[in-house]
C-alpha cells in the first residue's frame, strides 16, 4: 500500500482513501464540502518563528490566519470528534520575551464553541540552553471536543502503575490490589523525547513531531478506520501514527520535499516497517550512563 501526493481538486473525488495534499491548507479546506468529515484533527502549526517552512507574520496577522483555519477545521470535524493543537512559544527576534501560543489561541477555539478537555504538557529532555531565563523543556497540547459525546478510550493508553503491588489496607476490598490491572491513566504531563539528531525518527525537518506523542492521542481519541487530519503535516508523523493503528489520514503541507519524506515514512508504516519510538516506551534513565558520574580527581 502507498499514500499518494495530490495537488488538484479533481483528485479529491475518492474521499475514502488516505492521501497527502501539496498546497495551502486554507485553500484545501474550502475545496471540501461543508459536511463534517474529520474524526480527529492533530497538528502542530508553525510558531511564526521564521523557520524554513513558514513566512513570518506580524503576530496579529498570524492570529488571524490561525483563526480562519481553526474555524474551518471546527466546521469539518464531526460532532463526536476531537481537535488537538500542539503549540509552544512565540519569541520575537532579538528579544528575550516569550508569548505562549496556547494562551493567545485558546479564545479562537472558544469562539467556535469548542470545549477544552485537557491542556496536556509535553515534557521533553533536550533543547537550547538559555542564559537569561530558565531553559524551556515543555510545550502544550490543547485538546478540544465539539460536544460532550466524544470518543475517549482510556484503556488503550494506560501506562504502568507507579506502585502496582499496592493493596487496600481497610474496607471491603482490604488485601486486594488497589491499582487498575491494565495500568494507570497517563495523566496530563507526558514525558516523550523530542526528535533531535540521534532520534530514530529524525529527518530533514528542523522541528519534527514525535510519532509517540501523536500515537497516544490517536489511540485515545479515535476508532479503527476513522479519518485523522493534520493541516500542517510536515514530514508526516501524524500519518505514520494513523497508519500504524488502522486509521485513514489526510495531511496538508506546502513543501514538496517534506511531503516526499512523509510519503516514504507513511508507506513504511503501512508496510509494517516504520521506524519510531512508541508512546509507552520507558524514558531512558540517564543515571545509568557513565557520563552521569563525576570523574574522580
Amino acid at each position: 500500500m502507498t499514500v499518494p501526493i495530490l495537488s488538484t481538486p479533481s483528485a479529491l473525488k475518492n474521499r475514502s482513501q488516505s492521501f497527502l495534499w501539496q498546497g495551502d491548507v486554507e485553500n484545501f479546506l474550502y475545496l471540501l464540502p461543508s459536511d463534517p468529515v474529520f474524526d480527529l484533527v492533530i497538528t502542530s502549526p508553525p510558531y511564526n518563528l521564521n523557520k524554513e517552512y513558514e513566512n513570518k507574520l506580524d503576530l496579529s496577522d498570524y492570529i488571524k490566519q490561525q483563526s480562519k483555519i481553526i474555524r474551518r477545521v471546527a466546521e469539518l470535524t464531526k460532532p463526536n470528534g476531537s481537535i488537538c493543537w500542539q503549540v509552544g512559544n512565540y519569541i520575537q527576534k532579538g528579544k528575550n520575551v516569550i508569548t505562549p501560543l496556547d494562551i493567545i489561541l485558546h479564545p479562537l477555539f472558544e469562539e467556535n464553541n469548542l470545549k477544552l478537555r485537557n491542556r496536556i504538557v509535553w515534557h521533553f529532555g533536550h533543547g537550547l540552553h538559555s542564559k537569561k531565563r530558565f531553559s524551556g523543556r515543555y510545550e502544550v497540547i490543547l485538546w478540544y471536543t465539539k460536544t460532550d459525546n466524544y470518543k475517549f478510550h482510556l484503556d488503550d493508553v494506560r501506562v504502568p502503575s507507579k506502585y502496582p503491588g499496592k493493596r487496600y489496607y481497610k474496607g471491603p476490598k482490604k488485601g486486594e490490589y488497589s491499582s487498575h490491572p491494565m495500568g494507570k491513566n497517563p495523566e496530563d504531563v507526558w514525558d516523550i523525547p523530542n526528535v533531535k539528531s540521534n532520534h530514530v525518527e529524525k529527518t530533514a525537518h528542523p522541528c519534527q513531531f514525535p510519532v509517540g506523542l501523536v500515537e497516544r492521542l490517536i489511540l485515545a481519541l479515535s476508532n479503527q478506520n476513522d479519518l485523522i487530519f493534520d493541516p500542517f503535516a510536515g514530514v508526516g508523523s501524524t500519518g505514520v501514527a494513523a497508519a500504524l493503528h488502522g486509521r485513514r489520514f489526510w495531511g496538508c503541507d506546502i513543501k514538496r520535499n517534506y511531503l516526499r519524506i512523509a510519503k516514504a515514512r507513511i508507506d513504511e508504516a503501512l508496510g509494517g516497517m516504520a521506524r519510531y519510538r512508541p508512546h509507552d516506551k520507558p524514558i531512558y534513565d540517564h543515571h545509568k550512563s557513565p557520563l552521569s558520574k563525576k570523574p574522580s580527581k
